[in-house]
């Protein structure tokens, strides 16, 4: 039903579409900053985020940071994690070093206002 309600746009909260089947050989972060690049609006850089962030994110017991991809390795999810990367600049959020202990693949971001609207929608 998303697809017919929206075409591929109702389709983008499951990821990202390709047109041509040889964007399939670039490497999973060329795809990601792909895809990053198509963000043009704080807008929709937030609400892609959010949706990285309900997918695979959790808010640690402090409740100071947003942990993407908890407990996933550095291998995992390395498109979108490179898509991730690229809007966290865009957006001008903070990251921090993740703490000893955690996963290699966990990207830590200080909370932010912005975010916080945003992935109460998504969770």
């Amino acid at each position: 039903m998303l697809f017919f309600e929206n075409g591929y746009a109702g389709l983008d909260r499951f990821g990202q579409w390709f047109s041509d089947l040889s964007d399939l050989d670039a490497s999973p972060e060329s795809r990601g900053a792909a895809r990053a690049a198509t963000i043009t609006t704080e807008a929709a850089a937030i609400e892609e985020v959010a949706r990285i962030w309900a997918d695979s994110g959790i808010v640690d017991p402090s409740d100071t940071y947003y942990v993407f991809f908890d407990s996933h390795g550095v291998d995992d999810d390395r498109a979108e994690r490179a898509e991730l990367l690229q809007l966290i600049e865009f957006l001008g959020l903070e990251r921090v070093d993740a703490p000893a202990g955690a996963a290699g693949g966990e990207v830590w971001v200080r909370t932010d206002p912005r975010l916080d609207v945003e992935a109460a929608r998504w969770s």
